[in-house]
């Protein structure tokens, strides 16, 4: 039976998710699952939601618990990592405060922008240090990642560690749903192939039975009955052509076109969610306490499959039968328009020898450029969290699409000096 360690263990509602896709295939069902979290008290509550999965899909796994990473770490097949370093406080409400003192908003914060280089910043050495625990302890391991910013992390571990990462995220599958039901088609009579980078890959083809579907998408977003929430994807498929895998609110903060502290008009035009990633936390957090208190009483678990690639994983490997997810890797030949060594995501084949990503080729020359605008920003994260160059973290910022869009070049200056100095200890001094 396979032994699969969750780091990060404490993001239950996540963890609960995942074991649920685990656990409920039958070939995985009697697996070892090993639970590591810091904080004891979130991680006792994931342990009883997952003996509660295990009973609930009546399935013979051996689960434990423990704050030590290295017993946890020893001798796993697969390690899935939801760690989210700093936590909501102090260092999300950090990134968002501080940047808005200089008239820089954001909505989510956690891919690239100023939030990004941040959140980057501060978790590449967690990860780099879990990689060294498992170059020592558990060398043949496959490391499934959801932390954020996705692409940052997994060039970081691509080029400073051995070990076999993919990045895994659900803005692919999700944004392929959404648009089935936004056509009114089953979400599995749909075909697609995407790519790009985490949170701005695109379909470069969107079919039904053989049908392109980008001009009924495209005679959607000009009807005017796009979904509220959705208005700045549908504007930028308008003018490149294409259709981008992440969310609206995303998105825009990935482009300097939406976001103006001086454009109001844009934002409600565009129905903008300034903030929602701390709203949504305090939300999460408000909710979670009576959820907590449901579980550890005589509360049920109801165990639904989710769109998450983790156990699509494992189940391949070990059993052997091929399938297909999307996966964040590294660019060796993959797409040629993006820079060699970039995390890209793309299509890859699940069997009995691993994750195998599949090649692109070029991108459209348009959604190239555009992606690149933001591998720059990547590339730079990483280069100061590896070498500890103090410049090239200003220089990030610096080139960064949406924040270059609003402040100068002496206002960027003071807001990276203003971050580093109030998240003191959380992200290390850097030359």
């Amino acid at each position: 039976m396979p032994k699969t360690v969750f780091l990060g263990a404490g993001s239950t509602v996540f963890a609960r998710n995942l074991l649920g896709d685990i656990l409920g295939h039958e070939e995985l069902a009697d697996s070892e699952i090993v639970l590591h979290d810091i904080d004891a008290e979130r991680l006792g509550t994931s342990e009883l939601v997952a003996r509660k999965v295990c009973e609930a899909l009546n399935a013979p796994a051996k689960v434990t618990s423990t704050t030590d990473r290295r017993a946890a770490l020893d001798g796993a097949d697969y390690v899935i990592n939801m760690v989210q370093v700093g936590g909501y406080e102090p260092c999300t409400v950090t990134d968002f405060e501080v940047p808005k003192r200089f008239g820089l908003r954001q909505t989510i914060g956690d891919t690239v922008g100023i939030g990004g280089i941040m959140r980057g910043l501060r978790t590449i050495p967690v990860l780099l240090a879990m990689c060294a625990d498992m170059e020592e302890l558990c060398p043949d391991v496959w490391f499934l990642n959801y932390t954020n910013p996705m692409a940052i992390n997994c060039r970081a571990i691509n080029r400073a560690s051995p070990i076999r990462t993919v990045g895994l995220c659900h803005s692919v599958q999700g944004t392929a749903f959404e648009l089935a039901r936004d056509l009114d088609i089953p979400y599995g009579e749909i075909d697609y192939l995407a790519a790009g980078i985490n949170h701005m890959a695109f379909y470069l083809t969107f079919e039904h039975d053989g049908e392109d579907l980008y001009p009924r998408l495209r005679a959607l977003g000009q009807s005017g009955a796009v979904p509220d929430d959705n208005r700045v994807r549908y504007e930028v498929l308008r003018h490149f052509g294409y259709f981008v895998t992440e969310s609206s609110e995303h998105f825009a903060e990935y482009v300097p076109w939406f976001i103006k502290h001086d454009r109001p008009d844009l934002i409600e035009r565009f129905n903008i969610p300034l903030d929602e990633y701390p709203r949504r936390c305090v939300a999460q957090m408000a909710d979670w306490e009576g959820e907590r208190a449901r579980l550890e009483g005589d509360g049920a678990i109801e165990v639904r499959p989710s769109f998450e690639y983790a156990a699509t994983i494992i189940r391949s490997i070990e059993t052997g039968k091929p399938r297909v997810i999307y996966g964040n890797v590294a660019n060796e030949g993959l797409i040629d328009d993006l820079p060699t060594g970039c995390t890209v995501e793309v299509p890859c084949l699940v069997d009995g020898n691993g994750v195998q990503p599949t090649r692109i080729g070029a991108l459209p020359p348009q959604i190239a450029a555009l992606v690149r605008t933001n591998i720059n920003v990547q590339e730079l994260t990483v280069e100061a969290a590896l070498t500890g160059r103090l410049d090239h973290i200003y220089q990030a910022a610096m080139l960064d699409p949406h924040t270059s869009a609003e402040l100068d070049l002496d206002q960027i200056s003071a807001l990276v000096d203003a971050l580093l100095l109030e998240h003191g200890q959380w992200i290390p001094e850097s030359r």
